[in-house]
């Protein structure tokens, strides 16, 4: 016998030792119509979310499970034996996928506990003042039992709902993200019924870490990020598809570019989702795509926001792909292929530089601050020109190039900045 059971358990005895059971059940076998018709006006009474709804099956139903609530009363009455309540079970599964809020459930019980036990105590305790104490107990002991077994169901199967509706966002989200075949299908009436292939809309995608990549590895504190995400832009126009995707939490958001062909697009969506993502606060960094005119084009935003992301630090949260300058993007992207490659000359020179104590690479610095202007290079120093001319002229010994020249001095500050630390 399980907990919610066990004082219901300790009360059916009694009453059927004392022939109250039968009573009581008799009760309510005969009062039956009465009893349904007075539990449904008290719950629509007593529980405004019944009547608020706007789902056609909710009042229908109603009546139904009433029905079933009483002569489940009237079984365990008669046999003695406490069942596993499927008519609350039932209700309960379905309200979960109705959305249909718990509490509201769990107030039209205690309505129909008021119904039954004032039925119960007009039709027999009046005339034995000892059993008021007994059909008391055993209405509010039932009744008990009943919302545990609701409440039990309910969370379960919102729990199974949740897991369901989780891995078809997921599905949809790996697909966009991973890009698909537009004459299949099947995908295209999956995303046709998740409305991604409207005409004029916008989409980007958003990448989001704890400033603590460690804290990723803790499922707690990335879903977290997720429902935090997920509820900051829900307060938005901005529609949003959060997941997990590797180590991350990915957003594909998307909205409305323009209400027609002929009308202007609205500003930037990742201009427009900024103070969105700011809100997050200063425990995550996020990458943020451009924005793409199709969901064909998201494995490529994807990319851009894993880039975007790498320029995110504590001092710059927020980072948009858009923003970052095309020198900086030429270094990211073209680092790996460097180390590879490395010029003859690089080693040598980071090498001196650093026995210089770092002066050889802010003279080259300053050199193209002062757009190749020696003289204004050596004021920014606070150096005579000779000196700067003299590191110029080391420098052309170690590398061939010459700093005086645009095309050699962008050459050799791209590749130190693409040479690792």
């Amino acid at each position: 016998m399980t907990s919610e059971h066990h004082d219901l358990g300790l009360i059916l005895p009694k009453l059927a030792a004392s022939g109250l059971a039968d009573v009581l059940a008799g009760i309510l076998e005969q009062e039956k119509s009465g009893l349904v018709a007075n539990m449904h006006n008290a719950v629509l009474r007593d529980v405004p979310a019944f009547a608020a709804s706007g789902n056609p099956a909710i009042l229908p139903s109603l009546n139904f499970h009433l029905l079933q609530h009483l002569e489940d009363m009237a079984g365990v009455l008669r046999s003695g034996t406490i069942g596993n309540f499927v008519f609350a079970r039932e209700q309960a599964q379905r309200r979960a996928e109705q959305r249909f809020p718990l509490e509201a459930m769990l107030q039209a019980n205690r309505a129909i506990e008021a119904v039954f036990a004032a039925c119960l105590h007009k039709g027999y305790v009046a005339t034995s003042e000892s059993a008021v104490s007994p059909v008391s107990d055993f209405v509010s002991h039932y009744s008990f039992a009943v919302s545990a077994a609701t409440a039990s169901e309910y969370v379960a199967q919102t729990r199974l709902l949740a897991e369901a509706d989780g891995d078809r966002r997921n599905e949809l989200l790996n697909l966009l993200l991973s890009g698909y075949d537009e004459s299949d299908a099947h995908v295209s009436r999956m995303l046709r019924r998740a409305g991604y292939l409207e005409q004029h809309q916008s989409y980007c995608v958003a990448v989001v870490q704890s400033t603590n990549p460690a804290e990723m590895d803790s499922t707690a504190r990335t879903q977290r990020i997720v429902n935090a995400l997920s509820g900051t832009m829900a307060e938005s126009a901005v529609r949003a598809l959060v997941g997990l995707r590797g180590n991350h939490v990915v957003a594909v958001l998307s909205a409305r570019r323009r209400q027609s062909g002929w009308t202007a697009p609205q500003s930037n969506l990742a201009v427009r989702i900024r103070p969105k993502l700011d809100e997050l606060g200063p425990s995550v960094l996020i990458g943020v795509s451009s924005d793409q005119p199709s969901t064909s084009y998201l494995p490529k935003a994807l990319q851009e926001a894993m880039i975007s992301l790498d320029f995110a630090n504590v001092a710059n949260r927020v980072v948009e792909f858009g923003s970052l300058p095309i020198r900086d993007l030429l270094v990211h992207h073209g680092a790996d292929y460097l180390q590879s490659t490395a010029p003859a000359w690089i080693t040598s020179f980071i090498e001196a530089d650093a026995k210089a104590n770092g002066n050889l690479l802010t003279t080259l610095r300053a050199v193209a601050d002062a757009n190749l202007n020696v003289q204004e290079a050596a004021r920014n120093l606070g150096k005579h020109p000779n000196t700067i001319y003299t590191r110029l002229e080391k420098i052309a010994a170690l590398t061939g190039r010459n700093g005086q020249n645009f095309h050699d001095l962008s050459e050799m500050l791209l590749a130190v900045d693409c040479w690792p630390n």
